[in-house]
């Protein structure tokens, strides 16, 4: 199967000292090379309806949204609602179809044209405002709204930052008492297994044509990969590195440094961790939940691999303890700076090491 790679940038460093010394995220980012940005082109990626489209295919997210909607009209019925990143509109109807008083949508990109059109269409215009924009540049007709609806999940949950507009939309116009749909999130990872996939990915470089490429391999190895893991690939129990409420996190929250554990279920080799998320819906009747979890079915949020630089053999019960930072590249909002550290006591080795990763 196809993998889409996330463009990444890494930097290895030999590392000394205790594991607890290793890792001190507010001093390990010197040497990150970051490159200039000339244009933010995530408005307009929006704007291609492939992408709406593999979305709403998606029936895990879109009819997990619906439900959590449709099914609780008690919380909708003469409620204002705020759809941040509204796309083709999909939301913000079925916010009207539940009961909501006015549902105000609204989208940089260009597909809030047709938004405004399939509004009409469907016979929604009355209660329906699509406004094209930024929300930091808008001023809505109304001072406060109850409800505020997004789907602002990126891939490895934080990647495009769509989070600080949620926040911002929140801070400004949400009722004290008001709800966010959905309204928790949580980060996971776990090891993996994946030696056919990197062996080809890596060693690919050697024969090119002819040509020996191999000096692009310790690149190469060190991308994050966005793709399907079969749940067979799972290795180790999974660690809960992060879980946020919607109604109270505040900007660079979840900007995170934090350790994990993972223990091995299987006697096998660890080549990389993979990466997951999910998204809860607290409020109505029962809780709906957005899982990406290799255990669960397929999202096109998929997956994130961040591949290690040793292989690790595990045996049952054996722990692989490290720690693991993320934050907001400073030069460009909108990327991803991810630091994994990993330690792990071996039958006959002991491996130790980190890695930088830039996610972009």
């Amino acid at each position: 199967m196809a993998r889409k790679e996330l463009l990444a940038n890494t930097q290895k460093e030999v590392v000394s000292g205790s594991h607890e010394e290793e890792f001190q995220a507010s001093s390990t980012w010197a040497g990150l090379d970051i490159e200039m940005e000339v244009e933010d082109p995530y408005f307009s990626s929006y704007s291609h309806f492939g992408i709406h489209e593999e979305m709403l295919k998606d029936e895990v997210r879109t009819e997990s949204y619906m439900n959590a909607i449709i099914q609780n009209p008690n919380l909708f019925q003469g409620k204002i609602v705020l759809d941040i990143g509204c796309g083709t509109g999909i939301l913000s109807i079925f916010a009207a179809q539940a009961g909501a008083t006015h549902v105000y949508g609204i989208d940089a990109a260009d597909v809030a044209d047709q938004a405004h059109e399939i509004v009409r269409d469907n016979g929604y215009s009355e209660i329906v405002t699509i406004i094209k924009g930024k929300v930091e540049d808008i001023e809505l007709p109304v001072s406060k709204v109850d409800i505020i609806i997004s789907e602002w999940m990126g891939y490895f949950l934080l990647y495009e930052s769509m989070l600080d507009t949620v926040i911002y939309a929140r801070n400004k116009w949400l009722k004290p008492d008001g709800l966010m749909f959905p309204d928790k999130a949580k980060l996971f990872i776990a090891g993996i297994e994946d030696a056919d996939y990197k062996e080809k990915k890596v060693n690919f470089w050697d024969d090119v044509y002819g040509i020996d490429m191999g000096i692009i391999k310790p690149n190469v190895l060190a991308e994050p990969i966005v793709d399907l893991v079969e749940a067979e690939a799972l290795v180790t129990t999974d660690s809960c590195i992060f879980t946020m409420d919607l109604k109270t996190v505040k900007e660079n929250e979840y900007q995170i440094a934090t350790r994990y554990t993972l223990t091995a279920t299987r006697q096998d080799y660890v080549h990389g961790i993979v990466a997951w998320f999910d998204v809860e819906f607290n409020h109505g009747r029962e809780r709906i939940t957005i899982s990406t979890s290799p255990n669960r079915n397929y999202t096109h949020w998929k997956q994130t691999v961040f591949y290690l630089n040793d292989v690790l053999p595990v045996m049952v019960g054996e722990e692989i303890i490290g720690s693991l930072a993320i934050r907001k590249n400073p030069e460009h909002k909108r990327d991803l700076d991810v630091k994994i550290s990993y330690h792990f006591d071996g039958t006959k080795h002991t491996y130790h090491d980190y890695r930088y990763y830039k996610i972009k």
